[in-house]
């Protein structure tokens, strides 16, 4: 699908200027690289997270047949809780796995219900960081898209039938569609092992299944390949279903393909600021070689700014943003207060005489608003936050914060990662490629 970028909107020409200032610049600066204060150790997680995957290659064609089934018939908990969550809670939840739910028996997860379902569910899509600080090489490992606003979830085509799935694993909608086995029809139908896995965003103002991308087609697991890779084949094999085409009897949703881009100043100015048939929500950055791991990832990160997302600092419950930063943690046995991360951070220690006289338990998720101390760091990490205790999150809630949207909160607030800092960043790494040629040429 073509972008338009229509109009020159002001915030257009204040782009072109970005680029006009980072090459007066002159080469000197640039080839110094852009810099931000360490604040997070995003990077050297990207580093490790590329090597686990290249290091564990797992039986993924297993996982994949098993989890169409499961996600076809795990009852629907959509009902158990009424109460309206705020817009902060409707968020997707940062949180990251212990370990690899594909290894978990997915088989077995067809068998859970209510809380333990939600859990397991919300560990199956791959969830971005936020961005905290800016990847090298930027503008050649990476892609950008602009984000869809709206439910992220599985879509699921199996059986002559198609389901959506929301994160929590309840259904979205139960539907015929033009998907490869998703419509009892004589021109779409296939064997048991001919399912469809996408990762999509449901946007509700034009009823459309943005997808963004594939796990699985016609039972061909794609999770170990590369995202260059799987957003190819989305891009060759979607359209061709008619998936793409205009809702009708046995094709109940529209499906549509979200332009991808290379990540260099052409890519990210149209992703930024080209037209979209649909709400923007941020900035989306993938990296090409990532593999679609489940949980949250570094190698995916979302960004956001007021030019491109409605939600850039999280609002309370009647949609207005509050005068301190919340954080929503989650209390351990000992009293330590931490993150949703692999690796948990904690950020804090709740005594055991709070504990009792608030009637808290072990696992609850604890609102928190930062004081006026705020946080502080020491060598990019965490050394104090100054926290006051608020009440208990909604209960319904699938996890605690992560590490990176907390972080990416409060520089929002304080000292925001802005445009011009992802234009810098592309003009140094285009230096540093330069340079790696001229060595290669000497040598």
């Amino acid at each position: 699908m073509p972008v338009i970028i229509d109009n020159y909107p002001t915030f257009l020409f204040q782009f072109a200027k970005i680029l006009s200032r980072e090459r007066e610049r002159g080469m000197e600066v640039r080839r110094q690289g852009f810099k931000r204060l360490a604040i997070s150790d995003q990077q050297r997680r990207r580093e490790i997270a590329l090597l686990r995957q290249s290091q564990q290659r797992r039986d993924s064609q297993n996982h994949a047949r098993s989890l169409a089934s499961s996600l076809l018939s795990l009852p629907n908990p959509s009902h158990q809780n009424q109460e309206q969550p705020s817009h902060e809670e409707l968020e997707e939840p940062e949180e990251e796995s212990s370990s690899s739910t594909r290894d978990f028996d997915v088989l077995g997860a067809s068998k859970l219900k209510g809380a333990e379902a939600r859990k397991w569910f919300s560990r199956q899509l791959m969830l971005p960081e936020w961005m905290i600080d800016i990847p090298p090489r930027l503008n050649h490992d990476w892609y950008v898209y602009a984000r869809p606003s709206g439910k992220r979830c599985f879509v699921v085509s199996s059986d002559g039938t198609t389901v959506s799935r929301l994160r929590n694993g309840s259904i979205l909608h139960h539907f015929p569609s033009a998907l490869p086995n998703g419509a009892r029809t004589r021109d779409n139908s296939g064997s048991a092992q001919s399912y469809c896995l996408l990762d999509c965003i449901f946007h509700e103002h034009d009823q459309t299944y943005y997808v963004i991308d594939m796990i699985c087609w016609k039972g061909y697991s794609l999770y170990d390949c590369a995202a260059e890779f799987r957003f190819f084949w989305l891009n060759s094999k979607l359209v061709e279903t008619g998936a793409c085409n205009t809702p009708s009897t046995y094709h109940k949703y529209k499906f549509s393909v979200v332009p991808i881009y290379d990540c260099d100043q052409m890519g990210l100015q149209t992703a930024y600021l080209g037209t979209v048939p649909y709400i923007k929500d941020g900035l989306s950055f993938y990296n090409k070689h990532a593999h679609y791991h489940t949980g949250t990832t570094p190698l995916a990160l979302v960004w956001k700014d007021e030019n491109c997302s409605q939600y850039v600092i999280d609002t309370d419950s009647k949609g207005q943003i509050p005068p301190h930063q919340q954080v929503v943690l989650v209390l351990n046995e000992d009293g330590s207060l931490t993150t949703s991360d692999d690796r948990p951070i904690v950020f804090g220690c709740l005594s055991h005489e709070f504990i009792l006289k608030s009637d808290l338990k072990p696992g609850n998720f604890l609102r928190f608003t930062i004081g006026d101390e705020g946080m502080s760091f020491v060598d990019g990490k965490l050394e104090r936050a100054d926290l006051h205790y608020t009440n208990q999150a909604y209960r319904a809630r699938a996890s605690a914060d992560s590490y990176s949207k907390i972080l990416f909160q409060y520089t929002a607030r304080h000292s925001p990662l802005k445009i011009e800092d992802l234009v810098a960043s592309l003009g140094s790494s285009e230096d540093v490629a330069e340079e790696a040629k001229d060595v290669e040429m000497i040598g």
